[in-house]
Parts: C-alpha cells; structure tokens; sequence
C-alpha cells in the first residue's frame, strides 16, 4: 500500500457517508460500471432502508468483498448510527488498511461511543497499523485529557504533530481537560489558524469563564461561522453576561449569519436572565419561521425563558405543545409553576410525570421541593424528601437540604431547620447558613441569628450575604451599635453589600435602575410619576412601613428613602412609557422590601396594571391590590 495519499495534511474524516474526501486506495479489481453506480449510489442513500436496499444489490452481484464498497457501506451505516453494521463490515475485511480502522474510530468517536474507539486505536496499533494524520484528527475528538497527552506524544514521535489537523484536535484535547496554558501553547505555536482551531481557542476560555480573552480570540477571527458565534454568545450567557450575549446576537444578525438550534437555546437563556419577554417571544417566532427545530432541547428553553420572564401561561402552551418531553423538560415546567408560587400544578405536573413513566432525578426533586417552600407545605416536603432517598434512591445533595431548611426555616419551624443543618451528612454551604439568617431576620430571632452568625465568622465562613443579614436582623430590632459593629466588620474583611438593582423591559430594550438613580433619560419624568404615586397611596391611607429601613434615619428620611427604590423607578417608568393596561414586568436582583411589595398592590389595584415582578426568591403577580405569594415570601 502506497503512503504517498497520506503526505500531504488532509483535512479531517467527513461525518457523512456522503462525502467522500478519504478512500482506500482503489483496487486492481477491474473498474466495470456495477462497482461504480453502487458506489454513487451509497454516497448518495437518502434513509437506512434505502441503504438496506443498495447493500442486498451488492450481495446479489457478489461485490461483498469489494473493498471500496464494504468501505462507503462502512461509513453509511455509522452514519445512520448503525455501528454494529459498520463493525460487521469491518469484521469482514481480511486485511483491513488504516482507512478502515481510522472510519471505524472515527465512527465510534463521532457517535460517541469514547471508550470503544480508543479501544480499537489500541487494537490498530497492536496489529502493526502505523496511524496517519486522519487517525489522529479522529481519535483526538474523543478522549479525555490523559489520554489525550499520551496520544500527544505519540503523534510527536510519528512526526505528525505539526499537522493543522492534529493539533487543533490536541487544543480541543487540553481545552476540554482544562488545560488553558498548554492549549494555549500549543495555539500560539500554530504557523496557520484555521476556523476550527480558532473556535477551539474561543471554546476554552468561554468555558472556564474567562470572557475577555475568549472575546480578544474571536475578535481577530475574521471568517466566523455560526459554531464560531454560539459559542461566543453562550459563554456570555452561561457566565453572567446576558446583555453581552444579546448585543453579540444582534451583531450576528447583522452580518447575515443564519442562526440555528444552538443560537436560539443561548439567546434564549440570555433573555431569562434579563427577564427580556419581548426579546424572548421574537426568538420564538424566528424558531416557527426559520424551520429550527423544535425538539426537547430548543423547547425547554422556551418554557424556561418564558418562566423566567414572568409568562407562565407562555411556557404552559410551549411545554403542552411539545411531542417529546424528557425529564429535563418536566423539570422546567414543574419549576416554573414553583417561581410562581403554583405549587399544587407544580406537584400534579410531578404526578403526571410518574404516571407517564418518567422517572425523576435529582433536578425534578430539587423543582418540587422549591415548591413545597414556597407555600409552606411542610408535611408534602418531608414526604419528597423521604420519597427521593427511599424511592428513587436519590441521594440528597445540598442543595436538597437548601430547600428542606428553606422550607422549614421560613414557616416558621427554625429550630428544626436548624437541628436538621446540624445533623447534614454534608457540610452545609453558605447559602444554607444564609437561609437561615434570612429567616432569623424574618421571625425576629436575633438570638439565634447572632449565634450563626458568630460560628460563621469563626469558622471563617461568613460572606458578604452573612454580615448583611446579622446587619439587616440588628437594624430591624433598632440596634444602630450592633448594625454599625459588624458594618466595621464588613469594612474591615474588604466586604462590599451587593447593591440593589431592577430592570425593566420596554420596545426590546431592557432599563436598569439603583435606588435614588437619576441617571436614565427620562429621570425627571419618572420622578413626577413618583410624587403622582405618593399622591395616590395618600388617598388610600397608606403609611409607609419604615421599619424596614435599615439605617439610623429620622421617620421623613426613612419614608424618603422608600420612595426611590429601585423597583419603584422601574414600575414608574414602565407606568409613563406603556400603554394603559399594559402588564409591567419587573426583574429585582434582591428580594423585594415588605413596604415596596405593599405599595405594588396598591399600584396594581390604582392603575387597573397587572405588575409581575420577579425577585430573588420568587416571583410576585400583584392584580387588582393582591398578590400571587399571599404574602409569604
């Protein structure tokens, strides 16, 4: 067999049999017109059982044993994901050549099955197969990361580490292990970049988070496709950056890439972080006009936009639309019902789940126990819980007891939340202990608060959330020197109190506000809007609940300070830039004061406006002066 077709770098195996960059080399069997119309015809095979139908024909004209032939059929059947037909093929080859061991790895490699092709790389090996440039391209696709130094070092000895190929595959190799400095090495080592080797760059520091190099990679590649942009636009999206993601996705746009089934899953889960509805149902209608798609994956994704943007009844009609739910599917909706506050859909859709034989997981019990917490329902919750580990096995990870301590703590049950973090199997995380100083807050339990709070701090694990809450809990009970110790605490430790923010979204465009902001615009109008409110609660008797001003202010100050939080500029600003009767949807990245939450219903009930506002904890449907959590959040 001549090497010569290996020389030059090749470009890496296609992943359909209709391709046909890499063949054996051709057979001294003479070239008659049967071997070549069945070899057209594989190359071309529309479905399995049109494949089905050419393989019997090559049986027929006795071509089994025709080497391109059992190669192409080779190829077509993994492509179809019949690798047991392609293994068969492959078993039937007396002498097989790298090109059918390199088809067979690869085919395993792109279908996913890792382990099996490493195996059979071994297995060509043994034989005394030398592997090319494809093998390597191949194989690389597939490993982890030890293998993949092993292979590494293999290719340098067989010289074909400098090939383009190859080591745009290792880059995939040390980025998907983690190792940013060596793929990093060996990127800036490569004499040309192409598209695939610059997205593998691109993909490595997006995934570890580290946003600004990703975005110095993709800004100097010139010709992006779109796997090149969605995985820019995701690692926006998965690492707190939604409003980058939206305006990469727009650029995008503008250069006239076509966006595809991965686009709309990031963008979308972009916009459920900003609470961006409008943005979020014209992704919708691309998906209906453009033919992506709507399987499980691109479906979830709506119902958990919608869910997060505040549009229940949206993700209701998406989750009943779908013809194929998995469990992650169920997962999302029976959370959504449970950010609502809807916990009785939330436990039937679990119930209907089961019955349609989809067993939970992990995920499904976490959704069903937030639930249960957001409406007290303690004795359903123990019963979850039990019937996770005693059931379905289902070991409780932390954040099963986060939601257990969550759900006890703020019914009022804080001893027993209490004793249960103390008999956890696993180390309770600050988010519990936060749950519980949350709630500490709440009952007016500063006893206990204080004791938390101080084994936190010796054990050198208190954050800026536990000196807030002990901060919160001393100023509530009007304790300025208590407040004003551990703010010297906080100041000391380098801690700085997250500030609060709401957004709003108004003509695809999503406003941001602090407290006291002036800032925006339209500052002075949204100002008026405000007096023009305070006039309002004024006819309804309304007295503002200053004891949740935690500062030492005198009553007026206090009340001053009500008036311009946040949310409030945001609803005044949707109330002067909508129309009447419009539904204003408010995202607040903390949880809303009790006085704010008192005067949205007033605000609801003054205007005829349905407010939807979604803070830390849930989300809050005032109508008509009332709201959806009945006032327990």
């Amino acid at each position: 067999m001549s090497m010569s077709i290996v020389s030059a770098a090749p470009p890496p195996l296609p992943t359909t049999a209709k391709s046909a960059s890499v063949v054996p080399p051709a057979t001294t069997t003479a070239n008659t017109t049967q071997p070549q119309r069945l070899a057209f015809l594989i190359d071309n095979s529309r479905s399995l059982d049109h494949l089905l139908q050419i393989h019997a024909a090559l049986l027929r004209h006795g071509l089994h044993h025709h080497r391109i032939l059992n190669f192409k059929l080779q190829r077509s059947y993994s492509s179809y994901g019949r690798l047991r037909s392609s293994v068969a093929l492959f078993n039937c080859n007396s002498n097989p050549t790298v090109f059918n061991w390199t088809a067979l790895i690869h085919d395993h490699a792109h279908l996913g099955v890792h382990q099996q092709a490493l195996l059979y790389f071994v297995q060509m090996m043994g034989d005394g197969i030398e592997p090319n440039a494809f093998t390597f391209s191949s194989i690389l696709k597939s490993c982890p990361l030890e293998s993949g130094k092993a292979l590494h070092c293999h290719a340098v000895k067989l010289g074909l580490c400098s090939d383009s190929y190859v080591r745009t595959g290792l880059v995939d190799v040390y980025a998907r292990g983690g190792e940013i400095v060596s793929a990093r090495r060996l990127f800036d080592s490569m004499p040309e970049r192409s598209l695939v080797s610059l997205t593998a760059m691109i993909t490595c520091y997006a995934k570890h988070g580290e946003l600004k190099e990703a975005r110095a990679v993709f800004d100097e590649t010139l010709e992006r496709d779109v796997v090149c942009w969605n995985v820019m636009i995701d690692g926006y999206a998965q690492h707190g950056k939604p409003n980058e993601a939206l305006v990469l996705f727009r650029q995008m746009l503008g250069a006239g890439v076509r966006p595809n089934e991965v686009t709309v899953v990031s963008v979308l889960s972009a916009c459920g972080q900003l609470g961006a509805l409008e943005l979020g149902r014209w992704i919708h209608s691309h998906i209906k006009s453009n033919g992506i798609q709507m399987n499980a994956y691109v479906g979830t994704a709506l119902v958990v936009m919608y869910s997060k943007c505040g549009s229940l009844e949206d993700a209701i009609l998406v989750f009943k639309s779908m013809n194929h739910k998995d469990v992650v599917a169920w997962n999302s909706m029976i959370l959504g019902f449970a950010i609502h506050g809807s916990s009785q859909c939330a436990l039937g859709t679990f119930s209907a789940m089961c019955r349609l034989g989809v067993n939970p997981n992990d995920i499904t019990f976490i959704a069903i126990l937030t639930a249960c917490s957001h409406t007290g329902l303690i004795k359903e919750g123990w019963d979850f819980f039990n019937l996770m580990k005693d059931k379905y096995r289902i070991q409780p990870k932390i954040e099963h007891y986060g939601c257990m301590v969550n759900l006890l703590s703020r019914a009022g049950s804080l001893e027993e939340a209490y004793q249960l973090v103390k008999e956890m199997e696993i180390q309770p995380d600050a988010v519990i202990w936060g749950t519980l100083l949350g709630a500490c807050r709440l009952h007016a339990k500063t006893a206990l608060a204080e004791e938390i709070a101080e084994f936190l701090v010796g054990k050198d694990l208190a954050n800026c959330g536990t000196y807030t809450l002990l901060s919160n809990i001393y100023a509530a009970s009007g304790d300025w020197d208590g407040v004003a110790k551990v703010r010297t605490l906080m100041k000391s430790s380098g801690v700085i109190k997250e500030k609060g923010c709401s957004s709003i979204e108004v003509n695809n465009r999503v406003h941001e506000f602090v407290a006291g902001d002036k800032r925006h615009p339209k500052s002075r109008e949204i100002y008026l809007m405000l007096e023009e409110i305070n006039a309002w609660l004024k006819t309804y008797n309304y007295r503002a609940q200053t004891d949740t001003v935690l500062h030492d202010l005198g009553e007026e100050q206090k009340e001053q300070s009500l008036e311009v939080h946040s949310e409030r500029l945001a609803i005044a600003f949707g109330l002067i830039s909508t129309e009447a009767g419009t539904t204003i949807r408010i995202v607040k990245n903390l949880r809303v004061c009790s006085d704010c939450h008192a005067v949205t219903k007033l605000i609801s009930l003054m205007t005829g406006r349905k407010i939807v506002m979604r803070d830390r904890n849930r989300f809050h449907h005032f109508v008509k002066g009332s709201c959806s959590c009945g006032d327990y959040w």
